[in-house]
């Protein structure tokens, strides 16, 4: 990855969460995770874009491991006894409201700085959290997510190569989801307890999370200097630049758009929409100590699948 572990910290001074005291919290930290590895699920899609087959063999493997974290959190709620329930619209925004409309988009906003963002949150849990069994599942899917970022790191900067014009529309894009994790600091600083000895930290570690995305697009190359050299008139001509492309690539959406809002016009749910209903969520149960072992092997850390690998294993995903 282009920044390291120690560069993504924050320092919590030791402070930690305990899952009895701390229930409720937790509930509504692992309720915001859960959703995003909802919408990780869907990376699929992406397949149809991938410019190569390396590229392609990636996203196959990152689907199975993205399915893997939606029962890592499950897991965890349950042990925790937290229930599933909707995530903040700030963070549905994040995560589905900034899905990308081409493949640089998607490495760039979902992956390099989605999953970034995602990826300081576990660490911050892995620092925090006084529940080791908790702990051992985030430290083996950190792994997993550090390749998902480093891979959007990678496509992000061979995209923008020698395209100005796509490198500030990236920029004017990735400004928004810096607005919206400040959007989830307001709503934490006044809805919060302010005296927990985790949550005070909340604020300044989601400003931290900030630095860190600015500091990333720095060496991708999508930003060439400090935020702070940029004034407010070059940031608002940087986000009307790349909404005003999407915009006219999505005029045909925005002319059907009155005619989705009629009562009668059919509505495409996706798993996002339905995933709260679903038996897989609502009925889970622990694994036993058998079918867990077989989990830890799965989810320890491998060197990426070769094509044929993956092809073998998507094709075990599906035998009973």
């Amino acid at each position: 990855m282009l920044l390291t572990r120690d560069e993504m910290t924050f320092d919590f001074g030791g402070a930690k969460l305990d899952p009895a005291q701390d229930r409720e919290l937790l509930e509504w930290m692992f309720n915001q995770f859960l959703y995003g590895e909802i919408t990780g699920i869907q990376v699929g899609h992406w397949l149809y874009d991938a410019p190569d087959l390396d590229a392609a063999k990636f996203l196959a493997r990152q689907s199975l491991e993205e399915m893997q974290h939606v029962d890592n959190f499950l897991r965890i709620m349950t042990m925790l006894d937290c229930q599933p329930k909707p995530a903040h619209p700030a963070v549905r925004f994040l995560a589905t409201g900034m899905m990308g409309s081409s493949w640089a988009e998607h490495v760039a906003l979902e992956m390099a700085q989605g999953e970034g963002f995602v990826l300081q949150a576990f660490y911050a849990m892995i620092d925090t959290l006084d529940h080791k069994p908790s702990v051992d599942i985030l430290r083996r899917a950190v792994k997993q997510e550090e390749r998902h970022v480093e891979f959007g790191e990678l496509q992000t900067t061979k995209a923008i190569d020698g395209r100005g014009w796509l490198r500030r529309r990236l920029l004017g894009l990735s400004l928004v989801s810096m607005w919206g994790v400040r959007r989830i600091a307001g709503y934490m600083k006044k809805r919060l307890p302010p005296e927990h000895i985790v949550l005070k930290h909340l604020p300044a570690f989601l400003e931290h999370a900030n630095k860190c995305a600015e500091l990333r697009l720095r060496r991708i190359g999508v930003l060439d200097r400090p935020l702070s050299e940029l004034g407010g008139l070059k940031r608002a001509l940087l986000v009307l630049e790349a909404y005003g492309g999407k915009a006219l690539g999505g005029l045909g959406s925005l002319v059907m758009t009155p005619l989705r809002i009629l009562p009668f016009w059919p509505k495409k749910k996706r798993v996002t929409d339905t995933y709260l209903r679903d038996p897989h969520v609502t009925g889970y149960q622990l694994p036993s100590s058998t079918a867990q072992a077989d989990i830890d092997a799965e989810l320890s850390v491998r060197p990426p699948l070769r094509g044929n690998e993956v092809v073998a294993e998507l094709v075990a995903a599906q035998e009973p």
